[in-house]
């Protein structure tokens, strides 16, 4: 081989496969990794058992879902508690929406309070329409609050589900809502003022004022639209509770 050869040789060894290259350029680097790929081991393994433990929790919330809002079966006889356990409260599923016969009432819930005025005496307030309020705070509001829309709702039903026709709590379930609709109470009537200037809630009476929707004009259906009240005994309020309700 002549040195014409050595030289063409050494140039078709600089070449890549989409051409020659100049001499003396490198390629360009790797891209780096990036994601999970860019992690450590041990991080890498970190990440696999979070991701994990996440299927593993939906996968439970799921199942304890399905057997809550499915029929009675051996399952949910078996592990009832459990499954109520896993729900209540913050995961509750209501169907009343899809209901073959969906409620046709509207209830409002009033309360009144016994105050303890700053000169020592005792004076009754009237009653306070609570639902009527929400109303009129949801009304024209295009994002109204979860609050406003469903606390004091809510509350009423957990009371009704979890106490007898004599108003006495069912349970450890019953204690609770008793408590919750309580304290809601308080700081509903501290919100409007309700004690006066130095005055104090001593104790709060509940009730409820349930009406039936009247039938459209087309049905045949006749229902009496007089307000029933169900009205609840006086609830002492507690000291720490006094204020606004928070203890």
């Amino acid at each position: 081989m002549n040195a014409y050869d050595e030289g063409s040789h050494a140039r078709q060894e600089r070449a890549g496969p989409d051409g020659p290259e100049e001499p003396g350029v490198l390629a360009p680097p790797p891209e780096p990794a990036t994601g999970v790929a860019a992690l450590s081991l041990r991080h890498r393994i970190a990440a696999a058992v979070a991701l994990g433990v996440v299927v593993v929790v939906v996968c439970v919330h799921l199942g304890m879902t399905f057997l809550h809002v499915a029929p009675a079966n051996t399952v949910s006889k078996e592990h009832g508690t459990a499954i109520e356990d896993w729900i209540y409260p913050e995961f509750e599923q209501n169907w009343k929406l899809f209901a073959p016969n969906p409620l046709q009432q509207n209830i409002s819930v009033q309360v009144r309070a016994e105050i303890l005025t700053a000169d020592g005496g005792v004076r009754t307030t009237g009653w306070y329409d609570l639902s009527a309020q929400d109303g009129r705070a949801i009304d024209g509001n295009l994002l109204p609050s979860h609050t406003q829309q469903n606390e004091l709702r809510r509350a009423w039903d957990f009371f009704v589900a979890t106490h007898d026709g004599d108003d006495r709590p069912v349970g450890m379930r019953g204690a609770l809502a008793e408590s919750y609709l309580r304290r809601i109470m308080v700081m509903r009537l501290a919100r409007s003022d309700a004690a006066g200037p130095g005055g104090v809630v001593d104790r709060i009476q509940v009730r409820s004022r349930t009406v039936n929707v009247p039938p459209p004009r087309w049905s045949e259906e006749q229902v009496s639209t007089k307000p029933v009240h169900r009205t609840l005994p006086w609830w002492p309020v507690p000291e720490d509770e006094a204020r606004e309700g928070i203890g």
